[in-house]
């Protein structure tokens, strides 16, 4: 049963957890640098220096650390900012919904992009459509992010002012998303473009589709509706891990149209050697990464009936 693999696999979500807590407090605790004296700077004083250790329990052995902070994030406390002493789950809460709605956009740019040119593709196998279909998906997935982002702050910015060259969700609402979302989602749309190509070729081979053309159906109907179906696992595949992966890697589109997002909040963090900060934002990206995978797992279902989750079956 569906419900019996999701509980299973929320029971096992608790360890996986624990594993990352573990892995993020020690690279963070024994990387050079001290969080203290970059916080002080000139104003450096050994007496202060110390009391500030205590106040965020650097004074204790690296386990004990880790046990204490362990006991706080049960609790749902993350604990506060070494550099503003602002509660990082608030910090966190702040900036979070940008890089979300960031990626959602970019998802949906890629998705929208990906499907109907990867199955044109298809169809039109070994044609000149199908060969500039892949150079421009090699092209996509070629350019850098940056370079797309600032080549459509110049057109659509600067040339044509349609949208905001940066800002934020309050001050220009759905249209500081757009460019941002355009960015991203390029390269992640060519790259699903060859994967949509390149199953959709191999579903359309199979005997079933080959019956269902003999049998009189419509074009539309065998590549819609029993061809794309199959050829969706792979890509739903994909889908559900690049979106984990957009969550951490979007510092360089939220730096270039000054989004003030996850991504960025945790370079600065990093910077500044904030280990609360580091270690409570890494956290939430895991959770989400880990809990995109298991919707990718219960959608196989849906999208191919075949596949069970039944122990019993198994």
């Amino acid at each position: 049963m569906i419900s019996r693999y999701i509980a299973r696999r929320l029971v096992l979500l608790f360890p996986v957890l624990f594993g990352i807590t573990l892995l993020v407090f020690a690279a963070v605790r024994f990387a050079p640098g001290d969080p203290i004296k970059l916080k002080m700077g000139e104003y450096y004083q050994d007496e202060a220096a110390l009391a500030m250790q205590r106040l965020y329990n650097l004074d204790q052995p690296v386990p004990i650390q880790y046990g204490l902070w362990l006991s706080q994030i049960i609790r749902g406390n993350f604990g506060r900012s070494i550099f503003t002493d602002e509660p990082v789950l608030q910090m966190i809460l702040n900036t979070a919904p940008t890089t979300l709605y960031l990626a959602v956009g970019s998802m949906l740019v890629a998705i929208l992009i990906s499907i109907p040119l990867g199955i044109f593709a298809a169809t039109h196998k070994d044609t000149w459509l199908d060969n500039g279909s892949r150079v421009l998906a090699t092209l996509g997935i070629s350019l850098p992010v940056f370079w797309t982002g600032l080549l459509l702050i110049i057109a659509f910015a600067v040339i044509f002012p349609i949208f905001p060259p940066g800002g934020t969700v309050k001050e220009y609402g759905w249209k500081a998303i757009v460019l941002p979302s355009l960015a991203l989602g390029a390269g992640l749309a060519a790259l699903l473009t060859r994967i949509t190509r390149s199953s959709m070729v191999e579903v359309l081979g199979e005997d079933y589709v080959r019956t269902a053309k003999a049998k009189g159906l419509s074009n539309n109907t065998v590549y819609y509706r029993h061809a794309l179906r199959n050829a969706l696992i792979p890509l739903i595949t994909i889908i559900g891990f690049q979106f984990g992966t957009i969550l951490g890697g979007a510092v360089l589109t939220e730096t270039i149209f000054n989004l003030p997002g996850l991504g960025r909040l945790l370079v600065d963090s990093v910077l500044r050697r904030d280990y609360p900060v580091i270690q409570g934002g890494v956290l939430l990206i895991a959770l989400i990464f880990v809990i995109s995978n298991l919707v990718v797992d219960v959608l196989y279902v849906f999208v191919d009936p075949r596949i069970s989750y039944d122990q019993d079956r198994a």
